[in-house]
């Protein structure tokens, strides 16, 4: 599927709904804000060059690499509510670029999050991208990895987002990253052997 550049324009501004199921997940990923590739397909982290995808598989957490970039499958999407995993953003708002984001757009993202994790009630959240969490939290000092305070009574963790913009990373550093949060979550075992996302209690 390709887009030309007027018709992804023509998504600036729209949401993509979050995916979450029905019991509460056991790893929630946080995206800053939906992309116009997102924001076109309804799928989160979708472009062609957002590594997410090939870092959950490469990672274990996903049993198939997903084929984002025309949207992910009804499949698709149980595959991963199956596994314990939600998805959601900081900020609903599709930009071309989350540095098109305000400062206040951020904190409100953050309030709103909260509320959100509090009726999901996970064990881990992981919020891809350390700058949009330092702004959107007021921590100018926080960096990657499990952060020393709780989220919405959630372990709280930073990891490295899967942009292609982001040349610091690849998919198999992104994938050690998520394959740590997973093993906290319990998404997965120590030992990278998958384990059920049975609903917690």
């Amino acid at each position: 599927m390709r887009f030309t550049r007027a018709e992804l324009e023509t998504f600036r501004g729209a949401t993509v709904p979050d995916l979450v199921g029905t019991t509460p997940p056991r790893l929630v990923f946080v995206g800053i804000n939906p992309g116009l590739w997102t924001a076109a397909t309804g799928t989160h982290f979708a472009h062609p060059s957002n590594r997410f995808y090939p870092a959950l598989h490469r990672a274990g957490i996903t049993e198939r690499e997903l084929d984002r970039v025309a949207g992910l499958t009804a499949d698709d999407r149980a595959h991963l509510l199956a596994r314990g995993v939600a998805i959601t953003n900081l900020v609903p708002r599709a930009t071309a670029r989350a540095s098109e984001l305000t400062a206040a757009e951020l904190r409100s993202g953050a309030a709103a999050l909260v509320e959100r994790l509090r009726a999901w009630r996970p064990r881990v959240v992981a919020v891809a991208g350390v700058t949009a969490y330092r702004t959107a939290f007021g921590l100018p000092r926080a960096q990657l990895g499990r952060q020393p305070t709780r989220l919405a009574g959630a372990e709280l963790w930073l990891v490295p987002n899967p942009s292609g913009l982001n040349a610091h990373e690849t998919t198999d550093s992104l994938a050690a990253a998520y394959a740590e949060v997973a093993v906290a979550a319990g998404v997965l075992a120590a030992r990278g052997v998958e384990v059920s996302a049975r609903p917690r209690g």
